[in-house]
């Protein structure tokens, strides 16, 4: 676990930040409106309904999310990355503090409009956690783990868990706010995905005259390698190499920056990729 004392105090930073985000997002839509987000944060705010609706009183928020993420938080510790993980904590405790001391403030009443705008803001907090290399903990820890260290797809685990969550909301809180909150899941992740590009991936295409130094470029700006092709222009009949290489989204230009300096005259191809089979290598967490 190194230390880089500037890197890591824009980290926190960010971190703080994010933690502000999802405490308002939280206490501002998610209650204005009786939404169930996803992931760990969802069957904590279930929880506290629960105890509001058989036992008269309303939880911390804060005590039932540690105890939730305690699982996530070791399998984090021990096989994703210690600093990672002390990242994603102090999120985890500081957003969970937040919740519980801020005061509500209820913008509309529309639970279309919060769900819709919860959604973003809560995508928005999200993804300036990964875009740190940190995460807002419960399932992403696991999601991670079985991603980069077991080769497992994630989405249906993920998947799955939010529609116990929600299958049980609806049936003991009503089937409408179920839906909304669908909407919340959803624009949330669309959010994220637009704005955080790293597991998005991405195919390059490169005809040049310079294949070798393509490849060079390409390994030093994102650690991938690549594949060389003979290829022959239809009209002027050249012999040229094409590169094929596949890359992190969040590495496209930078490394198109790289390629240009080595030959401003390849010819480049980029296209989203929607799947791929095999190793691709993914910067480990520290």
């Amino acid at each position: 676990m190194t230390l880089d004392w500037k890197r890591d105090l824009k980290r926190v930073l960010a971190i703080l930040f994010a933690a502000l985000l999802l405490a308002v997002s939280i206490k501002t839509f998610v209650r204005a409106a009786d939404l169930f987000p996803g992931g760990v944060t969802g069957l904590t705010v279930l929880i506290q309904r629960l105890c509001e609706k058989f036992l008269g009183f309303i939880p911390d928020y804060t005590p039932i999310n540690l105890a939730l993420n305690a699982f996530p938080v070791y399998i984090g510790f021990r096989y994703v990355g210690k600093k990672f993980t002390l990242l994603s904590l102090l999120l985890i405790v500081v957003s969970g503090i937040l919740t519980d001391m801020l005061p509500s403030y209820i913008i509309t009443y529309d639970p279309l409009l919060i769900s819709v705008f919860g959604g973003i803001l809560s995508g928005v907090a999200v993804s300036i956690c990964l875009s740190v290399d940190a995460t807002s903990g419960g399932t992403d820890f696991i999601a991670i783990y079985l991603s980069q260290k077991r080769g497992v797809e994630t989405w249906n685990l993920v998947l799955g868990f939010n529609v116990i969550i929600l299958v049980i909301a609806g049936f003991f809180f009503g089937w409408e706010r179920a839906l909304y909150s669908i909407i919340y899941q959803f624009v949330s992740t669309q959010t994220l995905h637009t704005l955080y590009r790293s597991y998005q991936k991405q195919t390059l295409f490169v005809v040049t005259d310079k294949a070798e130094a393509v490849c060079e470029a390409i390994h030093d700006a994102c650690n991938h390698g690549a594949t060389v092709f003979d290829a022959e222009g239809s009209y002027t009949h050249r012999h040229l190499k094409m590169v094929y290489s596949i890359i992190s989204g969040a590495d496209v230009k930078p490394t198109l920056t790289a390629i240009r300096e080595v030959d401003p005259e390849a010819f480049v191809n980029s296209i989203r990729t929607s799947e791929i089979r095999g190793h691709f290598y993914m910067k480990p967490k520290d």
